[in-house]
């Protein structure tokens, strides 16, 4: 099932297997892997949350991976994403000698093309969550729309800008990004916004909840959405439409 062709990832870096062994250092990419080929993956970070009985070697965070340990597992592919990891570590996994492969998708499209390569490149067969995913998304938003601000963090206060996978999930779902036109991917603001009719507060990277978050934003409808469904890409992308229509009918 192992392939030896060459494969090019979202920065146009080849790959050539086979690929027997597998660390991840982006939640999503690993539970797409170990949901698809049970056994390829042998290392995680310790954000890594799904599936809920991956046991695997922890090796730190995304942005503190321990590198050390990740070359110690001497995997065949480590996969990471160019937001979520430090470029840093990436040239010390090469400079060892590893082969990393980098994802960077901003579209929901992108996101499904990037995990059809990056499945192909570990030698896999497209696995069945990926064409439901595909499926489920491809029919249009049709209704009304709303503008929102999309908050990540407080203190400092910041929020999905533009170009991103987050916003065009939302921009599918009706909601489009207040912030959109922004120079930086996650700019910086000050609550609440003028122009919009929606805070949409996700609970990663920071815990938003009904309690911590909403209050900032001038009794505009808040809605607290699940962080996974919103960001990530993967088998979640499957429930993800469903769950977080729910979530934003507020």
């Amino acid at each position: 099932m192992r392939t030896t062709s060459e494969h090019v990832d979202d920065q146009g870096t080849p790959c050539a297997g086979p690929v027997r062994s597998v660390v991840s250092l982006v939640p999503s990419l690993t539970e797409a892997v170990a949901v698809s080929a049970p056994g390829l993956l042998i290392g995680a970070t310790a954000w890594c949350s799904h599936p809920a009985d991956l046991d695997v070697a922890r090796i730190g965070g995304t942005k503190s991976p321990d590198v050390a340990a990740v070359v110690a597992l001497r995997p065949d592919l480590v996969l990471a994403n160019a937001e979520e990891n430090r470029e840093s570590d990436l040239a010390a996994l090469r400079a060892a000698g590893l082969a990393v492969w980098v994802t960077f998708p901003r579209t929901v499209p992108e996101s499904l093309g990037s995990l059809a390569r990056m499945l192909a490149a570990c030698g896999l067969t497209s696995p069945e969550w990926l064409a439901q995913a595909r499926d489920i998304w491809a029919a249009p938003h049709s209704g009304p729309r709303r503008r929102a601000v999309i908050p990540i963090w407080r203190r400092p206060w910041m929020a999905v800008g533009s170009g991103t996978f987050t916003g065009d999930v939302l921009a599918r779902l009706g909601v489009d990004n207040v912030l959109a036109d922004s120079p930086e991917r996650y700019p910086r603001f000050t609550p609440p916004v003028a122009g919009v009719d929606l805070a949409v507060l996700p609970d990663e990277p920071y815990a938003f909840t009904p309690t911590d978050g909403p209050e900032a934003f001038g009794g505009v409808p808040a809605a607290c959405v699940s962080g996974r469904h919103l960001t990530w890409y993967g088998p979640s992308l499957v429930e993800a439409r469903t769950l977080l229509t729910a979530q934003l009918d507020v």
